[in-house]
């Protein structure tokens, strides 16, 4: 994740980690340590098994997110993700057995 600050990364990571078996526990709270330079915050997430209901969540801006993986893979990640924010696909780059996509993130009521 790129482009946010740290509270929208904490609201997209508990949405993943809620859905997913991910390596960022519960009390891991993203930090910006950084002012001058960009931040991203990454997590890798297992897509095998679906956990309990995604719901909507609440972001103070876009939050641009980058899924790499198999192709099946970074699909139930887009639509997992589309059961809590409004999501736009705004680039793509696919290879033989994965892809790698760009999502945007918004509010529900900000799309």
């Amino acid at each position: 994740m790129t482009g946010c600050p740290a509270q929208d990364a904490r609201t997209v990571f508990d949405v993943l980690r809620r859905s997913f078996v991910s390596d960022r526990s519960a009390g891991d709270d993203p930090e910006e340590t950084s002012t001058t330079r960009p931040i991203v915050w990454t997590a890798t997430v297992d897509v095998s098994e679906i956990r309990d209901g995604a719901e909507p969540a609440q972001l103070s801006g876009p939050v641009t997110v980058e899924a790499q993986g198999g192709y099946w893979a970074v699909d139930r990640l887009r639509r997992r993700l589309e059961d809590s924010f409004a999501v736009k696909i705004v680039g793509t780059a696919s290879g033989d057995q994965e892809q790698e996509v760009r999502l945007r993130l918004e509010s529900r009521d900000a799309a």
